[in-house]
């Protein structure tokens, strides 16, 4: 297998976590409807307890953001490395790297106002 070919081991604990992540959100809205949103606050019960009690009630809901926000991100990432660029081969397409940097740039916003809020305690 070249180097080209082959994913590393960063890549591939993305790829895990991306599938698995799928895997949960498909079995948790099987027995929903179609089209009906599920309330984030249900969905994310238990992370947002978790970080709610450990950093109270904003900066925990931000903690939470940041992690849906890395979710995305490697989902986005895994469908990077099957989406080259015929122009730049190793690269992701321009709209993938778009949304990532996208994604990347609103988790630093949300870092800044998590660090804001810490340091008005």
């Amino acid at each position: 297998m070249s180097p080209n070919n082959q994913i590393d081991n960063q890549e591939a604990l993305i790829i895990r976590r991306a599938n698995l992540l799928v895997e949960s959100r498909l079995c948790s809205i099987g027995h929903r409807s179609y089209n009906h949103p599920m309330p984030v606050f249900e969905d994310k019960q238990e992370e947002l307890e978790h970080y709610e009690t450990m950093m109270g009630v904003p900066r925990g809901r931000l903690a939470v953001t940041m992690d849906t926000i890395t979710d995305a991100m490697a989902l986005v990432g895994q469908h990077g490395v099957y989406c080259q660029s015929q122009r730049w081969p190793g690269k992701p397409v321009m709209d993938i790297q778009i949304i990532m940097k996208n994604l990347t740039d609103a988790k630093e916003l949300i870092q800044s106002v998590m660090e804001e809020l810490k340091n008005r305690r």
